[in-house]
């Protein structure tokens, strides 16, 4: 294995897979910008790519990856399924055009975006595709994404694997302690999205956020350590036992994000940030997310 996933303090799924704690995420990256980003992000070290179906750039992620040099197998690659492709048929095609897109043949972590409650049926049917997908060894791991914990709940009472990751929004200002302890529970790692606050806004959700960059707390902490608030961030949740993927274009702040592990914060420390929390959601209500609310097709190619 690649030396900078070993360094890259990976995690143990509860499956056995291993996966890079620290992943480079391209949510809201242009397509233009992603194939760029994604190489200087593995030229900086990072070895955990987070893409989605959504986002219109799994295409250029596995550009990306390519034009790095980096072998493949070096690469922990996750993708997300949309709503609008759930049910059992529908995933299982959904994976064909991922993977299609990305240029591989096996997907290292799937997930399912969102739980879809108003059709928890077609969701179900979608995370038993993930489920078939993972026994025919053409993904590795399978998880979710901003499931609370009435959604793993339900899920869990008709499904037999549990996910290996569940992605929620997560960041000093937003905890969300039920769902960590839900996931714990479970043996299901917490990924961070959003992991440094006020940098990622879903349109139409949280544009009048105050941004966690300019904390007080997070900046005395920061100079203490020498180090940018981000990666002050970035350190609290790798120490809290958590998967983060922050998300730049910019090369610079891309290599700073992934140099964060030459510093420990201490248990004071941890604590300030924790009691930062606010319970403000940033993004929208994962019971809010349907098709009619949004109308996103994935195409082909």
């Amino acid at each position: 294995m690649n030396n900078a996933m070993t360094l890259n303090n990976p995690l143990a799924l509860n499956n056995g897979v291993r996966m890079p704690a620290l992943g480079y995420g391209v949510f809201q990256s242009a397509p233009e910008e992603t194939a760029v980003a994604v190489e200087a992000a593995l030229a900086a070290g990072y070895r955990h790519i987070d893409t989605a179906a959504g986002y219109g750039n799994e295409r250029e992620v596995g550009e990306g990856i390519r034009r790095s040099g980096v072998d493949r197998d070096d690469v922990f690659i996750e993708t997300k399924v949309w709503v609008s492709d759930y049910g059992y048929d529908q995933t299982l095609h959904a994976f064909e055009k991922s993977a299609a897109k990305l240029g591989v043949s096996q997907i290292d972590l799937l997930i399912l975006h969102q739980p879809m409650p108003q059709h928890f049926e077609r969701t179900l049917e979608a995370y038993r595709a993930l489920e078939q997908l993972l026994a025919d060894g053409r993904v590795r791991s399978i998880g979710v994404s901003n499931f609370m914990p009435h959604h793993l709940a339900a899920l869990r009472e008709r499904t037999t694997v549990v996910p290996a990751v569940n992605q929620v929004e997560l960041h000093p200002y937003f905890t969300q302690p039920a769902v960590q302890r839900a996931n714990t529970q479970l043996g299901i790692v917490t990924q961070a999205w959003s992991p440094i606050g006020g940098i990622t806004f879903y349109p139409g959700w949280g544009e009048n956020r105050e941004s966690v960059l300019e904390d007080p707390t997070i900046g005395r902490i920061a100079e203490a350590h020498g180090k940018t608030p981000a990666q002050v961030m970035l350190r609290w949740h790798l120490q809290r036992g958590r998967s983060v993927i922050p998300k730049s274009t910019n090369a610079e702040r891309i290599a700073q994000n992934i140099d964060v592990f030459d510093f420990a914060l201490t248990d004071d420390q941890l604590k300030n940030i924790d009691a930062l929390d606010r319970g403000v959601r940033g993004g929208p209500d994962p019971d809010d997310v349907d098709p009619s609310t949004w109308n996103l097709e994935i195409p082909e190619l």
